[in-house]
């Protein structure tokens, strides 16, 4: 089983930010890497899991990871990537992703390859998209780990907001009742959300509020745009993953 590692903080950090999206979304550029095995996995056999410690180079020659990638990343990037092509489609990520612990969902896999998409393929994503991609999984599954405070591999609506607010999204009551609504099965039972549906509204704020940030050059939490800038910005990233 695979698993996700927690990324160490520094203790001078008084709120963490959201994990960052790749190069290729917001032109950033920010990378990440993570140093140490989460309480989940601590009681599983040793597997490749996000974000995992130092370089490594890749056994049929991949060019294209960032300088440092663990060789486990670049095993899992190759044991999918069957025609050795260099790209992997959603359903070769969802499998690169997936573990016999944690089964994502391919909306959730779409929305990742939107995000994390190559600039040169959208329908695929390379090594280094990849390796970004791996590594802010790493970043999720710490968050998703510090609110999950009875380890039952699921967050409530209340643990859910704390999260969220956390990482600097002051989401209202009102629009957090219809985030979480997306999950409610309809058995009457209260919703929780499991790993894969956190990263899946983690992200999904994460990105629409950098399109935001995009237009609120001041950052005074308002902005103005035009009805076709508003359905630019909104409809590319739903219809991407639903």
């Amino acid at each position: 089983m695979s698993f996700f590692s927690r990324k160490k903080r520094s203790s001078s950090s008084h709120a963490p930010s959201a994990p960052s999206l790749p190069e290729s979304y917001d032109q950033r550029g920010q990378t990440y890497s993570t140093s140490h095995q989460s309480n989940y996995s601590q009681q599983q056999q040793q597997q490749p899991y996000y974000g995992q410690g130092s370089g490594g180079v890749s056994s049929y020659g991949y060019s294209g990871f960032p300088p440092g990638t663990s060789p486990d990343i670049i095993r899992s990037f190759e044991m999918v990537d069957r025609d050795r092509s260099g790209f992997i489609d959603e359903n070769e990520l969802q499998q690169a992703i997936s573990s016999g612990y944690q089964r994502f969902n391919i909306r959730t896999v779409r929305l990742l390859m939107f995000l994390f998409k190559n600039p040169n393929d959208s329908l695929r994503c390379g090594p280094k998209e990849f390796a970004a991609l791996w590594s802010c999984l790493g970043q999720w599954r710490g968050i998703f780990e510090r609110y999950d405070k009875d380890r039952s591999g699921k967050i409530d609506l209340f643990e859910l907001r704390d999260a969220l607010y956390s990482l600097g999204f002051a989401i209202p009551s009102s629009v957090l009742q219809v985030l979480i609504s997306k999950y409610d099965d309809g058995s009457g039972r209260r919703v929780e959300l499991n790993f894969d549906s956190f990263v899946e509204c983690g992200m999904m704020l994460k990105g629409l509020t950098e399109k935001f940030k995009e237009k609120d050059k001041r950052h005074t939490g308002t902005t103005a745009f035009n009805y076709d800038e508003f359905m630019s910005m909104i409809i590319p990233f739903l219809v991407s993953y639903d």
